[in-house]
């Protein structure tokens, strides 16, 4: 891989937004083993990422109400109180974005997320508006790690795949930008993104004082 970072692309979800239905489904489900099987079996992420993928929230549950009449407000509580499945942002990675911002770096961003409840996120975080563009795979009705939806983004927004980065939670979807050409970064926590960062050239290493007490 050849030329300088200077495009970074984030994925949104459990990089700068926490995201966990179980922050819900606690409230609704008592016992814990009960939860899990919910949304293991009921509500779970397969079904969730058809409508990552463009499918209507109103048709999704509608298919599991029948399969699982006696689950009904249960499967109904995922979209209609859909908010509460946010854990909020993500304040060391938001900082490092402020700080990228800061320092004049291309800050995109490409998420599988559900086209009808991504204007929520949109209202409730601010920092979403730093991004020059967002991707939204409920939009492209094309979800990660599926190229296509990646070429969508290089070619929408004229970035060079040599010089970006691509940042998400996922290990697929990091190794699917990476077979485009994209330098990848798989996402733990905000202090190991924000050494690569600084190896990258994009940050300033911090600065601590050295207390000789």
């Amino acid at each position: 891989m050849s030329g300088r970072i200077d495009t970074v692309i984030f994925d949104l979800g459990n990089v700068l937004i926490g995201w966990d239905p179980r922050r819900l489904y606690r409230q609704l489900i008592e016992d814990e083993t009960q939860m899990e099987w919910f949304l293991r079996e009921v509500c779970n992420g397969e079904w969730n990422e058809q409508q990552d993928a463009g499918r209507p929230w109103v048709e999704a549950t509608a298919l599991l109400r029948a399969k699982f009449p006696e689950h009904a407000e249960l499967i109904d509580a995922y979209h209609l109180r859909w908010k509460e499945t946010l854990v909020g942002p993500i304040e060391g990675s938001v900082a490092l974005l402020s700080e990228l911002k800061a320092r004049g770096v291309r800050l995109l961003a490409l998420t599988n997320w559900s086209q009808e409840t991504f204007p929520v996120a949109r209202q409730l975080y601010p920092f979403l508006q730093w991004f020059e563009g967002i991707v939204v795979s409920g939009e492209e009705r094309l979800v990660k790690p599926d190229p296509r939806i990646y070429q969508r983004l290089l070619e929408r927004y004229a970035v060079d795949p040599a010089t970006a980065l691509y940042i998400d939670d996922s290990q697929r979807n990091v190794a699917a930008a990476e077979v485009l050409g994209m330098h990848g970064w798989w996402f733990h926590d905000p202090a190991g993104l924000r050494e690569h960062l600084v190896e990258l050239g994009l940050l300033e290493r911090e600065m601590r004082a050295i207390n000789h007490g």
